[in-house]
């Protein structure tokens, strides 16, 4: 099947604690078919080896393009690459500073700044508790540039019944951000019938993190 601009996505890990957010989001996003284009930094490989028992390989592997940090002359560094925008899974506080003042250091903030000045979406999925004014300015700024500051709430009115079941409802929640739609995910308001009608159309299955 062939990809095109319009189906494709950047997926930034970072070294805050969530890993699993960026390697679930990877995995739905092949389901669904869409170009992935990974970037993490060297805290986001150290909270990989702390957090999961999946090797630096297998994670690239799960993307269909993998840039190394500091590889500024990367496509996804030029506005002149279309996608769809950036997802970053988890996102630190530390690169959540650098996209809110436009002070890059590394490919994974270039490309997000990139994301905002061809007014793309960037979804930051911000892991930090609690927040000090800092944080909250630099959560405002990005959002007057464009970003949307999406930290990863669980909800409980789905009754979840394990933390994968958490994970994914919030990544569902983060991609509706880029008008995709997650299958088998239950939302507030529509009824049982309509949500397995849903699920029944939907003809890619998403596989569990392990």
């Amino acid at each position: 099947m062939k990809r095109t601009a319009s189906r494709r996505v950047i997926v930034g890990i970072t070294g805050a604690t969530g890993i699993l957010y960026g390697i679930r989001a990877l995995q739905i996003l092949r389901e669904l078919r869409i170009e992935t284009h990974l970037v993490v930094s060297r805290a986001g490989e150290m909270t990989r080896a702390h957090e999961t028992d999946i090797s630096r390989e297998a994670l690239r592997a799960l993307a269909d393009h993998w840039h190394p940090i500091n590889d500024v002359g990367a496509s996804i560094a030029s506005g002149s690459f279309r996608t769809m925008g950036m997802l970053i899974a988890p996102c630190s506080v530390r690169s959540l500073a650098e996209i809110a003042t436009g002070v890059t250091t590394t490919l994974l903030t270039r490309a997000a700044d990139v994301v905002l000045k061809e007014r793309r979406t960037l979804v930051l999925m911000v892991r930090e508790a609690p927040l000090h004014a800092g944080h909250l300015r630099n959560m405002l700024a990005a959002t007057e540039l464009g970003a949307v500051v999406h930290p990863p709430v669980p909800a409980f009115y789905t009754r979840p019944k394990t933390i994968a079941d958490l994970v994914d409802h919030t990544l569902s929640r983060a991609l509706d951000s880029f008008g995709l739609e997650m299958p088998n995910v239950p939302r507030w308001g529509e009824p049982e019938a309509e949500q397995a009608a849903a699920r029944n159309a939907r003809p890619f299955p998403i596989k569990r993190v392990k």
